[in-house]
């Protein structure tokens, strides 16, 4: 005989499939999606900072929402309430808080804790998961817990990373600072006239590891790291070609560099020697651009900034660079470069594991058609020498004619095709290199000799 305890007013009763368990399956899913959309949501409202602390804390808090959701619905509506969830919430959003209200003074200390506290936040919610939760819902949540585990042990493993690489690959040269912030000036060689290299998109002096000695065999040559590149601190201000002209007349003045320079910019590191020339034109002796991005016409069709869609771009970008705190970048970094000299290509591999080198290549991003027109201010070079060098693999029509167009800056110009390169072969291949170099030295010779270029 089976004695029935009646149920009383307010009882919850779980049944199978369906009751209470399976509300508890939508609870979860629905707070799963709910942290995800608020993140979503948080990143790109106005008052949060379009910065990557800024982001981040967005990030962080949006998914703390869904945490807490998750705890309190449990608690409000089944008889399984998932108390475990209350930890995530108030750590991620005391996480957030912190970023939004301290930023960076609070992101080193970040660096260190936030790993080993969130693995060890991730191992409690794994217990309380199997304690409190007999659901379906159940299996919703390993994959996130999964993924906040690796997160943590990412996050580690590029926090100890970065501390390593700062030790094992220290700057070869100065740090100078240009105003709120410090460039990493390398010069090597003697003679004059000097030049002055200019990294591509997203690269740094290092990029530059076959060139850089083989012109200083010959003469003095001056290689920097862009703000948020290799050894140079990240700038406050937006690096838009102008800005990047005036920080590097900044640097070589107080670095004491005497001019005029030769200038040699590869890719969109074109770009901004054009508009330094343009700027300072009196300090240009030579340039050479190697391969470089065509500038634009001022007035060109569909060249002019629109403020709000670059906030929203630097918004949703800005989280690109939370992926290098969690070792991302790393992973990539080992897989490429491999080309460059060994010292050379390990210092890349660790530049390119920052978040502040990935920052500062989304920053050039945004504003590549600023710097484009910034470029096209430079109409006449007069009979100073320049080599334009064309990357012949890869290149369709319309790239080689805007590279002909640049030879024409000068009366004392050739245009160069290296048939068998590409465009990253032109600084990353010993053999294509030698290329650029030969290209940079011919320059060095005709300021030397005032003789004109030989094509």
């Amino acid at each position: 005989m089976t004695t029935m305890t009646p149920t009383q007013p307010g009882d919850r009763v779980a049944t199978p499939g369906g009751g209470q368990g399976g509300r508890l399956g939508w609870i979860v899913a629905g707070s799963l999606a709910a942290g995800l959309l608020a993140a979503i949501l948080l990143v790109v409202v106005p008052f949060v900072p379009a910065t990557e602390d800024g982001a981040t804390a967005a990030i962080l808090i949006g998914f703390a929402s869904g945490w807490a959701l998750l705890a309190g619905l449990s608690a409000l509506l089944t008889d399984q309430p998932q108390r475990w969830a209350w930890l995530p919430a108030l750590f991620l959003a005391l996480s957030g808080a912190a970023l939004l209200a301290l930023g960076e003074s609070i992101r080193p200390v970040l660096n260190w804790v936030w790993p080993p506290a969130l693995l060890a936040v991730a191992i409690v919610m794994i217990i309380g998961m199997r304690r409190q939760q007999h659901s379906r819902g159940r299996w919703m949540l390993y994959p996130v817990i999964a993924v906040i585990v690796l997160s943590s042990v990412g996050g580690g493993a590029e926090t100890v990373g970065e501390a390593l690489d700062a030790n094992t690959y220290p700057p070869p040269g100065r740090l100078i600072s240009v105003g709120d912030h410090s460039l990493h000036l390398s010069c090597t060689g003697t003679g004059g006239p000097t030049v002055v290299l200019e990294p591509g998109s997203g690269e740094m002096s290092s990029n530059l590891g076959w060139i850089t000695p083989a012109v200083a065999a010959k003469t003095r040559v001056c290689v920097y790291d862009r703000a948020g590149r290799g050894w140079s601190e990240s700038a406050a201000t937006a690096q838009d070609g102008n800005q990047i002209s005036t920080d590097l007349h900044t640097l070589l003045q107080r670095g004491n560099v005497p001019g005029p320079y030769i200038l040699a910019g590869h890719s969109f590191g074109g770009l901004y020697v054009l508009a330094y020339a343009a700027r300072y034109p009196d300090e240009v002796a030579g340039m050479v651009l190697i391969d470089s991005t065509a500038p634009k016409s001022p007035g060109a069709e569909g060249t002019a900034p629109d403020p709000t869609s670059a906030d929203l771009i630097t918004r949703l970008t800005a989280m690109l660079s939370i992926s290098a705190r969690l070792g991302l970048g790393r992973l990539y970094g080992m897989l490429a470069f491999d080309t460059l000299p060994a010292r050379s290509r390990d210092e890349v591999r660790a530049s390119m594991a920052t978040a502040a080198n990935l920052r500062s290549g989304i920053d050039e991003f945004v504003k590549a058609n600023t710097a484009m027109r910034q470029a096209g201010e430079l109409r006449d070079f007069g009979d100073k020498p320049l080599v334009v060098l064309t990357a012949g693999v890869g290149s369709d029509p319309a790239h080689l004619a805007a590279q002909d167009h640049l030879a024409t800056m000068s009366t004392n110009s050739v245009h160069r095709t290296a048939q068998d390169a590409a465009h990253e072969d032109l600084v990353a291949e010993q053999g294509p290199a030698a290329i650029t170099s030969h290209s940079i030295l011919d320059v060095v010779t005709a300021v030397r000799t005032g003789k004109p270029l030989v094509p």
